[in-house]
């Protein structure tokens, strides 16, 4: 069993764990062994990761101590919020020494030689890295349902999907099995387990954190992002892994939230697009948080993105393209056909499809896209939207009924969140509500380029003035 001061430990913010590391009122090792703990009593249920660096872990704790021991207070060396903190990464981040499976069978033995740039930064910002997260193979889904190592479940639900591809990631974080993670967005894996786990999960603007040395899906789409149990902690990894802001603009200081919040945002709310079949408890969520927004002194403003009904086949035919390519590249496709689940080993055949005119195309409507975003953020902030149009669908659900009417769950998970992926805005899933029967449903913020500092704030705002964030699993405490 799992005592109640161990879960308290689990459950603290990345900012409440720092704080307490440096008056030495806990240890690294403390917080390592509580997340491992977590893991071998939740994770043979759950399935969030793959590998488990115990050992390793460990020892990084204990010389994590030693400096904390050693250093005087203040010094730069130990500034980071992250020095101490225990954290997982998706499996498509290559980690020295570490395999490396991107959730394949064609990769099940894959041990880098070297870090992927995210996980260089998050091991100079003094980060523990505890394990690498189950995920949906090679990325290329959004169930996290994975015929080689199993699917992962919902914390909140263990019928139900994690989402995917990143639900690993999602659903190691949302039970404490570790602090925070970073998965990788193509059509809305970050944003779509964060909202279907109850947690926060950040896609920033697409460039701004290195994908080398991720093991791609689509290069024109994908981007890396934390997932995290609330905006703040999102706020302090995102600084920890992101390369350098463009001049002019505003970095993210999680320190700062609460300042920056200090203006009266404008929302957007879309009139196209983001609320066309949604379910009814998820519309009466997102109405909620809307009222909530204009009580902190929020004003909405209804925005045209005239484009954003076209956005599915282009978006599509650039991932489907772009992924074919790759496999093929590495002559993983089609000689290793065999090898895949058949859900990517169809995808990628449709890949050889596409057409070159259909692929140049999409790159059109793309920047038809960016102009209806940009036109709308020369009025609003950021443009709030559900993160999906349902909760969390039982595992082998193939379809769902919204409003009437049937649809594919992976076209129902995807469609609101791969418009910010085909035009590379900053966009956050933060919890927003549960359904009737205990889901989680997801709020989504989609903010200018670069302006993940304004994202983070509006967000926090919303978080502050609510609860939502402060429930966990159940399951996760009662095991």
């Amino acid at each position: 069993m799992i005592s109640r001061l161990e879960s308290e430990l689990a459950f603290l913010s990345i900012q409440q764990a720092a704080r307490l590391l440096r008056r030495k009122e806990i240890s690294p090792l403390e917080l390592v062994n509580v997340a491992l703990a977590r893991i071998e009593q939740l994770n043979p249920s759950i399935n969030a990761f793959l590998t488990v660096l115990a050992d390793r872990a460990r020892k990084k704790a204990r010389a994590a101590e030693l400096e904390f021991i050693r250093t005087r207070r203040g010094s730069a060396k130990l500034a980071s919020p992250l020095f101490g903190i225990p954290v997982s990464l998706k499996d498509n981040f290559w980690t020295r020494g570490i395999r490396t499976t991107a959730g394949s069978k064609i990769l099940g033995n894959f041990i880098p030689n070297e870090d992927s740039d995210v996980a260089a930064r998050l091991a100079s910002a003094g980060a523990i890295l505890l394990g690498k997260t189950n995920m949906h193979e090679f990325a290329y889904g959004i169930s996290n349902q994975n015929p080689h190592y199993g699917a992962v479940h919902n914390p909140w639900a263990l019928d139900r999907i994690s989402g995917g591809s990143s639900g690993g990631s999602a659903a190691a974080t949302a039970t404490g099995m570790c602090f925070a993670s970073v998965g990788t967005d193509t059509g809305g894996s970050i944003r779509i387990p964060a909202a279907l786990c109850g947690i926060v999960g950040l896609k920033p603007t697409y460039g701004l954190v290195s994908v080398a040395g991720v093991i791609p899906l689509a290069g024109s789409l994908d981007h890396a992002g934390p997932l995290a149990r609330n905006v703040v902690d999102a706020c302090i990894m995102l600084q920890a892994i992101a390369g350098k802001y463009p001049k002019a603009t505003t970095p993210p200081d999680f320190r700062k939230l609460k300042r920056d919040r200090s203006q009266r945002f404008r929302l957007g709310w879309p009139r196209e697009y983001f609320f066309e079949r949604v379910d009814a408890e998820v519309q009466s969520a997102i109405k909620a948080a809307a009222k909530v927004f204009v009580s902190t002194g929020a004003r909405f403003e209804d925005v045209s993105l005239p484009h954003l009904g076209d956005s599915l086949e282009p978006s599509t035919n650039i991932a489907l393209s772009e992924a074919t390519r790759y496999h093929q590249s590495q002559g993983f496709f089609p000689a290793r056909a065999a090898e895949y689940g058949a859900d990517v080993s169809s995808r990628l055949e449709m890949g050889t499809q596409v057409r070159a005119v259909d692929y140049l195309r999409a790159f059109e409507v793309k920047r038809q896209m960016e102009s209806d975003f940009e036109a709308a953020f020369e009025r609003v902030d950021a443009i709030l939207a559900p993160t999906v149009p349902i909760a969390a669908p039982r595992i082998d659900e193939d379809e769902t009924e919204i409003a009437g009417e049937n649809e594919s769950v992976r076209s129902a998970l995807v469609r609101l969140n791969r418009p910010a992926n085909l035009t590379g805005h900053p966009a956050i899933s933060i919890p927003c509500g549960f359904t009737r029967g205990g889901l989680p449903i997801g709020l989504q913020l989609i903010g200018p380029r670069w302006a993940e500092a304004s994202v983070l704030a509006i967000a926090h705002t919303y978080e502050d003035a609510t609860e939502w964030h402060t429930r966990h699993p159940e399951f996760a405490v009662q095991q």
